[in-house]
């Protein structure tokens, strides 16, 4: 099968994602960029509409930035547009999670962004989450929007949607995907309690130094 190792690294992340809780039943999509000789516009994606359950490594899907299926049997995920503007907005990017997880979503339907509020965040995020416009799901204003709001930036909420999180792997992704989730979850703890407190401006600024310096091997 082609692919073999990358499909099974997309397969596994989808698992990863479904056993924390970050995902549920056939929600949310995990995809990698792939290179071929000379081909740079692949990608594997996880299916459609089809639970972990009722896939394995081999029903991950190939597909091209144009969306034409390059390997596979299934229909490739339904925001497969999302992933492949991401990658063409942003070339260091190889792996794209895009989770439904609870407090992170919550967030979106609400319209909040994710504020500085943890030191571990912004070395990883690139600091403040922001709230994409809305975008009907699989439409190109839903991946216009999503990179609007990605921007210089490693993740971003959808509005009234979920989250996605860019990595340079798909375990860089997952990681961020659970990192934003922990991060939101204390966000709305907090907000219960009283007034959120966020770091001092000039931590905010060491942290997004180390985010830079970390990112710029890879532009």
């Amino acid at each position: 099968m082609p692919w073999h190792e990358e499909r099974t690294i997309v397969w596994e992340a989808y698992r990863e994602i479904l056993r924390k809780g970050l995902v549920a039943g056939a929600s949310g999509n995990v995809s990698l960029r792939l290179a071929e000789g000379s081909r740079t516009d692949l990608l594997a994606i996880t299916p459609s509409k089809r639970t972990l359950h009722s896939i394995n490594a081999e029903d991950i899907v190939v597909i091209d930035f144009a969306g034409n299926q390059v390997d596979g049997e299934l229909i490739p995920s339904i925001e497969s547009m999302m992933h492949i503007e991401i990658y063409k907005a942003r070339p260091e990017i190889h792996a794209v999670v895009h989770t439904h997880s609870i407090y992170a979503s919550s967030l979106a339907v609400a319209g909040i962004p994710l504020p500085p509020i943890l030191d571990e965040l912004i070395p990883y995020t690139g600091g403040e989450i922001r709230v994409a416009d809305y975008g009907f799901p699989s439409t190109d204003d839903l991946a216009r929007h999503a990179v609007e709001a990605l921007k210089d930036r490693r993740v971003a909420f959808l509005r009234n949607h979920g989250v996605v999180c860019a990595a340079q792997s798909v375990e860089a992704a997952v990681a961020l995907s659970e990192l934003v989730e922990r991060a939101a979850h204390i966000y709305v703890l907090a907000k219960l309690m009283g007034n959120p407190q966020m770091l001092p401006e000039g931590i905010i600024e060491v942290e997004k130094n180390i985010y830079r310096m970390m990112n710029s091997q890879f532009h």
